[in-house]
Parts: C-alpha cells; sequence; structure tokens
C-alpha cells in the first residue's frame, strides 16, 4: 500500500530556515541534509504506521507521529500525521526545540 507524502507549509518553512543555518556554516553540508531529510521522508510513502507517537501527541488531541533524522547532536523530528492514504508531514524541528503547543500545528 503507497502513501502519499504532503509537506505542508509550516514543515516547508522549517526544511528552508534549517538549510539557511546550516548553510550559515556549510552550504554543502546543508544541501546533503536537505536531500537526505527528503529521501528519509521517502519511508513514509510505504508504512508511516511503524513510526511512534509524538511526546505531545496527547495534550494536542492529534495523532501525531514522528520520524527521526539525523545524529546528534543534529537530529530532527519529522512530525506528521496520517489521513487515510496521505501523510501530511506537518512540522520538522530540531529536537532540542521546545515541544508543540497548539498553536504550532
Amino acid at each position: 500500500m503507497s502513501f502519499r507524502v504532503i509537506f505542508r507549509p509550516r514543515a516547508r518553512d522549517d526544511i528552508a530556515a534549517a538549510t539557511a543555518w546550516l548553510a550559515q556554516g556549510s552550504p554543502a553540508a546543508a544541501a546533503r541534509w536537505r536531500s537526505g531529510l527528503f529521501h528519509i521522508v521517502e519511508k513514509l510513502e510505504t508504512n508511516p504506521t511503524l513510526y511512534p507517537g509524538a511526546d505531545e501527541a496527547t495534550d494536542l488531541g492529534v495523532d501525531l507521529r514522528e520520524l527521526l533524522y539525523g545524529r546528534r547532536p543534529r537530529v530532527y523530528r519529522i512530525l506528521f500525521t496520517i489521513t487515510g492514504q496521505t501523510v501530511n508531514v506537518l512540522r520538522v524541528r530540531h529536537a532540542a526545540q521546545d515541544r508543540l503547543k497548539p498553536g504550532d500545528v
């Protein structure tokens, strides 16, 4: 069963901001990070239910799941929901950032 992955506007903004920040140190590393992110998100096309619920899912009242990307100290949380056959990537946040609040989704 194949799922369609959609990056919501805030997720696209998160990716752009992280890429810009990483590019300050190394544009090549930023490009590799971005490419790797999109590569790992392909895993969501086959079975997104394999990934655990995010810590804040209960607080938000949403079946929010997460896929971790990167190595310490540069771990990012890819936060998504599943609606039918669609995976909605809502946010891409550094693991050190605060938990999502209702207005962050």
